[in-house]
């Protein structure tokens, strides 16, 4: 028979019992060990729904320990919901059936039961799955990147000033941190003062930044194809339509561009200059002069997401001309970020333009968001100001480079084909000969997560092409199933 523990005596008795016991030699804090015996005791159905709690001196009195450690372990069973507190009465064990009931068991959607689109890829790289098991991933697995150097910038951060880490960040985005962005653009012979960048929540709210500012429902935006496939779902949301210009080994079809321009009147051209998601392509010095005398032809701005920019290794291995470092920032709007080398969680970026326009912008930004975190801007600022950065990506294209070749031959060896052998990048546009929705249902069956290259097309139409992470393929799992498939 349970005891409602409403008399002190008998909650006295719940609280003194041999099985609860603090000790001081465990290793373990008084908090934590008097904040598992009690939920231990309400999982037990041992303190009961609505079961008043001895008072905070009474606590500390009967089990000898402070009234702050009981403030702290009180608090803590508030926060993880086994306590509430009410005002002038004390706590009391809080109501748990309605937290703890499971939802109906969901069956696992696949490619048969969901449609294979943006969204579906999107929430499938989010499923937090071992790196080793997507090759179709955009970013690079963990032990590719350096979890110490981000670590040790947020406990520096930690030890600054309180009141700094308190207050909303500025309009602009972290001043020092612009500074520093001015002199990494400066190396790409970029000129841009720091009134001229503006931070962002990574490229991907710069991109919805722009094209919320300059496209209305109706409107055209133009951008490779194949492109970044979220752009596609993001643009579409509010009414733009999408075109696609088709991509070659040195950038766009600009005879292509220029015959759409003029029947389409876009707004935008959002393209990747350097290291092509996904081909890993770069665009030459004539295809970015011609880009530019086109968007002046008819009219439209250059978005040059520049996102990949630290994973080349310079001009001497392979062309990369930047559209904005011919373009000054007149008719360009460039786009950076470091998700795809330091971490994607820090989700730092920013947007380099005109000094006009970055104002409009950040208005625009703080309308939608205020600011954004001025503590992961702070631990990107302290990475590349100390030096940090360039060592560590210099690691990391070293380390492409060793598995770039011997996994270009493999994938040819299953009889699939690389479409582009290019000497930089992280990643591979390959032509399997099947249909690639087919083989990223098969797969994900598997526990593997592939990119069909469908999703990398405006009209997302079926494909036979995929996208390849050569970080992502260290899997032995991942080579048996692409040989059973492509037999």
């Amino acid at each position: 028979m349970y005891c409602t523990y409403n008399h002190d005596s008998c909650r006295r008795q719940v609280l003194k019992s041999p099985a609860f016991y603090i000790s001081r030699e465990s290793g373990g804090s008084l908090v934590e060990q008097i904040v598992q015996a009690v939920a231990s005791r309400i999982d037990d159905k041992l303190l009961r729904t609505g079961a008043r709690m001895p008072s905070i001196r009474q606590f500390a009195d009967e089990q000898g320990v402070s009234r702050f450690t009981v403030v702290e372990a009180y608090d803590r069973l508030v926060a993880k919901g086994y306590l509430e507190s009410r005002r002038g009465a004390g706590f009391f064990v809080r109501e748990r059936a309605s937290m703890l009931s499971q939802p109906a068991p969901v069956k696992p959607q696949t490619a048969d039961t969901q449609q294979m689109d943006v969204v579906w890829l999107v929430r499938n790289m989010l499923r937090q799955m071992p790196p080793h098991k997507m090759p179709g991933s955009g970013v690079l697995p963990h032990d590719w990147l350096d979890g110490d150097l981000v670590a040790n910038g947020l406990r520096a951060i930690s030890r600054l000033n309180q009141n700094l880490l308190l207050h909303y960040g500025t309009q602009q985005g972290f001043l020092p941190l612009r500074q520093q962005l001015q002199l990494k653009l400066a190396e790409l012979e970029i000129a841009a003062a720091p009134e001229q960048i503006l931070t962002t929540s990574g490229v991907t709210q710069a991109l919805d930044l722009v094209a919320r500012e300059f496209t209305h429902p109706g409107d055209t935006i133009f951008v490779d194809d194949p492109a970044w496939f979220l752009m596609f779902g993001s643009f579409a949301i509010f009414g733009t339509k999408v075109i696609g210009i088709p991509r070659l080994h040195d950038g766009p079809d600009v005879n292509k561009l220029a015959e759409l321009a003029a029947i389409h009147k876009p707004k935008l051209y959002i393209t990747n200059s350097v290291l092509h998601n996904p081909t890993s392509t770069s665009l030459s010095a004539a295809k970015a002069f011609q880009i530019l005398k086109t968007a002046e032809q008819f009219n439209f701005l250059v978005v040059e997401d520049d996102v990949y920019c630290d994973l080349h290794p310079g001009s001497a291995v392979q062309s990369a001309t930047r559209i904005a470092t011919l373009d000054q920032l007149n008719r360009v709007i460039y786009l950076g970020g470091f998700s795809k080398t330091l971490a994607a969680n820090l989700r730092v970026g920013f947007i380099a333009t005109s000094p006009e326009l970055a104002i409009r912008l950040a208005d625009r930004k703080m309308l939608s968001t205020l600011t954004t975190t001025e503590i992961s801007e702070r631990v990107v600022y302290k990475i590349l100001s100390e030096g940090h950065y360039r060592k560590h990506v210099d690691r990391i294209r070293v380390r492409l480079d060793s598995v770039r070749d011997g996994i270009c031959k493999r994938i040819e060896s299953l009889g699939m084909k690389v479409d582009y052998r290019t000497p930089a990048g992280m990643f591979l546009w390959t032509e399997t000969g099947t249909d690639t929705n087919k083989l990223t249902e098969q797969a994900l069956e598997q526990g593997y997560l592939l990119s069909p290259g469908s999703l990398f097309s405006p009209n997302q139409l079926p494909s036979t092409r995929m996208r390849i992470n050569i970080a992502s393929m260290s899997d032995p799992g991942v080579w048996d199933f692409l040989e059973r498939a492509m037999r």
